[in-house]
């Protein structure tokens, strides 16, 4: 037995020469035993491609190799383990997960602990073999952990990327083919419904957003798509949002100022709608002070079709205006006429020359057909509004 030195002068016992050579000359024997026993041992490691399970006895030659050679220099251990890992196939991470790995490198090391002590000279080299590989199995064992963190890092930096991809082909209205193919790469039910969300970022660090929008996400158990473009953050909320208070919980993952929610759509494909009805929402809702947090961009379409939104415009026609002209004449009088009147029940009544029953009937009709309520002051400025719009498109010939 011969003795190094180490780099602190300690005079450090190692293993003969001898012993050296014939861990050497055994390396390919206890890496092709290792996978032997993977193969018994486990299941999944039986059924991978022949092609995998050579990449996996490549890495281990390369661990053993390395182990030979920390033997030489202790001192280079994570140098070498360090190269054990790059020097294995690059795409090993994706068809062997963190938790096989170590299932994996817990075999090997046990094989190595059975069989390298029986390779030494003396007791006192088999002592210093089995401490040898405790403590390799140890450099690998960081060396693997350190490698998987690198590769989620990598992939997360990816999936990042490729998600504000997505968002942003739904904000612009790009191909349903291409956005589709991408959001199923990160894991999205296409068929599921969508509800964009849009308002101001919580803060300027992107990684902060995207822990807060999935950390909220998370608890209503939800899927989200999310990404920061400039000032402000829009995020793509799956499943059903007409009950239930999703979209109220998900929108306190915003910094301050409104937030506007789209109108839900049966799938990914038709994201954009929403999409868009949000954004003109978020440009308009300034016209209303007192918007609720969240608010539905259908809900500010009279602050929407104010700021020229041809397509706020054409869903006041379709959703109050034509109801009412298309009920009769009378009923579209009565709301007219309850409106300028100021809301007042008897002097609508009086200038119609009906009953106040009828006047109420006629209402309650209306609110039926369009959805409003012309004693509410809100609905009834959407009302006026509709109804003002309606009458413009008339007259250009739109309707």
């Amino acid at each position: 037995m011969v003795e190094g030195v180490s780099s602190s002068g300690e005079v450090l016992p190692t293993l003969s020469k001898g012993t050296l050579r014939t861990l050497q000359r055994a390396s390919g024997d206890l890496a092709t035993a290792s996978v032997a026993e993977m193969e018994e041992r486990l299941p999944w490691f039986r059924r991978m491609p022949a092609e995998q399970r050579a990449g996996v006895l490549l890495l281990i030659q390369n661990g053993v190799a390395g182990f030979v050679s920390w033997l030489h220099d202790p001192e280079q251990a994570i140098r070498l383990t360090a190269e054990a890992f790059r020097a294995a196939p690059k795409d090993i991470s994706r068809w062997v997960s963190l938790r096989q790995t170590v299932e994996l490198v817990r075999i090997a090391l046990e094989l190595f602990e059975q069989q390298l002590p029986k390779l030494a000279a003396d007791e006192a080299e088999r002592a210093l073999l089995t401490e040898g590989v405790l403590r390799y199995g140890r450099e690998i064992a960081f060396s693997a952990a350190t490698s998987y963190a690198a590769a989620a890092e990598a992939r997360g930096a990816w999936d990042a990327r490729l998600e504000a991809l997505v968002v942003d082909g739904i904000v612009r209205g790009d191909a349903e083919e291409s956005l589709l193919s991408r959001a199923t790469a990160l894991g999205w039910d296409p068929a599921a419904e969508a509800t964009v969300l849009v308002g101001n970022p919580p803060s300027d660090d992107p990684p902060a957003v995207v822990f807060e929008v999935r950390s909220r996400a998370a608890r209503i158990s939800r899927p989200v798509l999310l990404s920061v473009q400039g000032s402000r953050l829009v995020v793509v909320l799956g499943g059903q949002t007409e009950t239930g208070d999703a979209l109220t919980r998900l929108a306190d993952a915003f910094g301050p100022g409104p937030v506007v929610a789209g109108p839900s759509v049966s799938s990914l494909a038709d994201a954009h709608r929403s999409a868009g009805d949000a954004l003109s929402g978020l440009r308009a809702v300034v016209g209303w002070p007192a918007a609720p947090r969240p608010v539905r961009s259908l809900d500010l379409l009279p602050e929407r079709a104010l700021a020229g939104d041809p397509e706020a415009e054409w869903q006041l026609v379709d959703r109050v205006a034509r109801p009412l002209e298309d009920a009769g004449g009378s009923l579209l009088e009565t709301v007219d006429t309850f409106l300028e009147v100021g809301g007042v029940l008897e002097a609508c009544a009086r200038k119609l020359f009906v009953h106040p029953n009828t006047v109420r009937y006629r209402l309650r009709r209306a609110t039926e057909l369009t959805g409003r309520n012309a004693n509410d002051p809100r609905d009834a400025l959407v009302l006026r509004v509709a109804l003002s719009v309606g009458r413009l498109a008339r007259a250009r010939g739109l309707w």
